[in-house]
């Protein structure tokens, strides 16, 4: 006879709600601040998709803006825990309406004929971009605007050699007199 083993443990779902967040959080520019906030994304199970660090007007501070993705069942624990750590001053969530949210993209292209460099040349007017380097065999592109404009300059070149794109992550400013 076997014996038949019986669980009351039930297999988590995971979780359908996995929506893209902008955070920006203002640091103290100190080594190994960057470390540290990485790692409650991680503990955490949160996926960082992008991350744009630079000095602020004073070059004591940074800002941090991080992209992320996961559950939103969480995202407030973790702006905690942020704000908790050493060296963090705040950490602040930027929804879409009030924040103006922005991304940048270089593409470089093989250019083989005339006609593939005005057909280029259009796309680029088109996405209101600029033409930031210009060879006989080459164009590299940039185009700045939200994540969907880019997806879709991105497409439109796909006609072409891409050779390389290089993309940054997105950068968040909150509108009017919000703190960013």
């Amino acid at each position: 006879m076997s014996k038949k083993i019986v669980t009351t443990d039930v297999p988590a779902e995971p979780s359908l709600d996995q929506s893209s967040h902008s955070l920006s959080v203002f640091v103290n520019n100190t080594p190994g601040v960057l470390m540290r906030i990485t790692q409650v994304f991680a503990r955490r199970g949160f996926n960082i998709d992008s991350l744009v660090v630079s000095e602020g007007r004073d070059e004591r501070f940074s800002r941090m803006t991080i992209g992320i993705t996961g559950s939103s069942n969480g995202l407030e624990q973790i702006i905690k825990q942020v704000s908790k750590l050493i060296d963090v001053i705040h950490c602040i969530q930027h929804e879409a309406d009030d924040s103006v949210v922005k991304e940048l993209v270089l593409i470089k292209l093989l250019i083989k004929s005339t006609e593939d460099r005005t057909s280029a040349l259009q796309i680029i007017d088109h996405f209101n971009g600029k033409t930031v380097d210009l060879t006989p065999e080459s164009i590299i592109a940039m185009i700045s605007g939200d994540s969907g404009k880019l997806d879709a300059a991105i497409k439109m070149f796909g006609n072409f050699e891409i050779v390389e794109t290089v993309r940054t992550g997105k950068v968040v400013m909150a509108r009017g007199g919000a703190t960013t």
